[in-house]
């Protein structure tokens, strides 16, 4: 196989980067996708709009992790409260 030219090595390396930009954009609409039907199994509509869009951009921003450990302790006493409900 001959070398290739300076420009067709460009043309090649950017056809790639226009692949892999379409397989990132694939996949992050492929994940996107899974998580919001994950949001369409939880009572999501004791919460309002904003509310919503609030714990999940604050989720995001500090991490997961970050996020359970914060609401983990938060979680007991509301537990509590419902097996007390008759």
């Amino acid at each position: 196989m001959p070398k290739m030219n300076d420009r067709e090595r460009l043309a090649d390396l950017e056809a790639r980067q226009r692949k892999i930009a379409e397989d990132i954009l694939e996949a992050r609409r492929a994940l996107r996708g899974k998580y919001a039907s994950i949001i369409s199994d939880l009572e999501i509509e004791r919460l309002s709009e904003k509310e919503f869009r609030d714990i999940l951009v604050q989720a995001i921003r500090v991490g997961g992790g970050a996020c359970i450990a914060a609401l983990k302790p938060l979680s007991v006493p509301v537990r509590a409260e419902q097996t007390k409900r008759p």
